[in-house]
């Protein structure tokens, strides 16, 4: 393998040799404060098993029955919320764009590479060589195109729509938002 398609070992262990030539290009070049780093990208390693107990009823937002002192069910983390932990990252987002879908600056989402994308899911595309987060649009056009674009969740940005030759490569759908309150 000469210089030119030689893979990082730090890159070769979330993509696939192919998939790493095509984005070096983009690792490369001056990232905009919208697409997210590839360096924030860390594959999901679920070591041990926490049991957390998980009350077998649901609570309102407000004051928990009194009568309710007891938990007969338990909860794995690593299972709820990792269907494929060989296809799921985590990656700390670094943009306002999808601020009013509850994604703001620090906090870390689950992505899980295995996910079909949907209309109107959160997804990790690649679009011109360069890595955002956005959710999918796929709708037909009256023509009966089928036309594909990104929405930004926030009115500051703008939405993606590929013209010409451009492609949008989903990349992965996000499965959760890990935020913390405190």
């Amino acid at each position: 393998m000469d210089n030119s398609t030689q893979i990082s070992p730090i890159l070769s262990a979330f993509v696939q040799p192919s998939e790493a030539i095509a984005i070096r290009p983009w690792i490369k070049a001056k990232i905009k404060h919208e697409f997210i780093s590839i360096t924030n990208l860390h594959r999901v390693q679920t070591y041990t098993k926490l049991q957390i107990p998980y009350p077998l009823e649901t609570v309102a937002a407000g004051f928990p029955s009194p009568a309710q002192d007891y938990v007969e069910k338990r909860i794995d983390l690593n299972t709820y919320l990792i269907h494929n932990p060989l296809a799921t990252f985590i990656l700390k987002v670094n943009s306002l764009s999808m601020k009013n879908a509850g994604i703001e600056i620090g906090d870390e989402i689950l992505i899980d590479r295995s996910i079909d994308a949907a209309h109107g899911d959160i997804v990790l595309a690649l679009l011109n060589n360069e890595f955002t987060v956005k959710r999918f649009i796929q709708q037909k056009s009256a023509t009966g195109i089928d036309q594909k674009w990104l929405k930004a969740e926030n009115p500051d940005f703008p939405n993606i729509y590929p013209s010409g030759e451009e492609q949008i490569i989903i990349w992965g759908v996000v499965t959760c938002i890990l935020k913390r309150l405190k």
